[in-house]
């Protein structure tokens, strides 16, 4: 469905109106964010992508309503992942260079990363994997998105009203 902000020719938006599809599809919907896998080939598994409906240029201009549950949201959706993953951390970027149209890196940073990436050599993989020299399991992959997916059906952020986020 097109956000009223819609722009055509969007990549972003095509995603967050389901004209396009992504691999895995949506891992998680709300009214204010999308959630996806990185598709093949695969730098790191479980990493995934955070972008807004709307069509906004960055968090510089976001709404009101994007502003106040970027946080705790943000939050949540790392959390459940690095709970889901194992992973020691999750690195965070938001560039918006490709496409100028809010989106945010999830990476989930392990113990053990191909070629001992850390830091901003992990935003490096998903090209080494698109070279052929770095192979992750699809089946890994699959099983990061299917816990994942079902982690946030049942544990949402919106849902802890309370403050109590996990």
């Amino acid at each position: 469905m097109r956000d009223s902000s819609y722009v055509e020719g969007c990549p972003v938006c095509a995603i967050a109106a389901g004209e396009t599809v992504v691999k895995h599809g949506e891992v998680y919907r709300d009214d204010l964010w999308m959630i996806w896998h990185a598709g093949p080939p695969y730098g790191v598994a479980g990493w995934m992508t955070v972008l807004t409906h709307q069509h906004v240029a960055g968090i510089a201009h976001f709404d009101d309503a994007h502003a106040a549950r970027l946080g705790p949201d943000l939050r949540h959706f790392e959390k459940v992942l690095e709970e889901v993953t194992g992973a020691l951390r999750i690195y965070t970027a938001t560039m918006n260079e490709s496409s100028p149209h809010f989106h945010l890196h999830m990476v989930p940073r392990y113990a053990e990363m191909p070629h001992d990436a850390k830091a901003w050599a992990v935003f490096g993989l998903q090209a080494a994997a698109a070279r052929g020299e770095v192979h992750v399991d699809a089946a890994t992959v699959e099983r990061i998105v299917v816990a994942y997916r079902e982690a946030l059906r049942v544990n949402p952020p919106h849902a802890l009203a309370s403050g109590a986020r996990a």
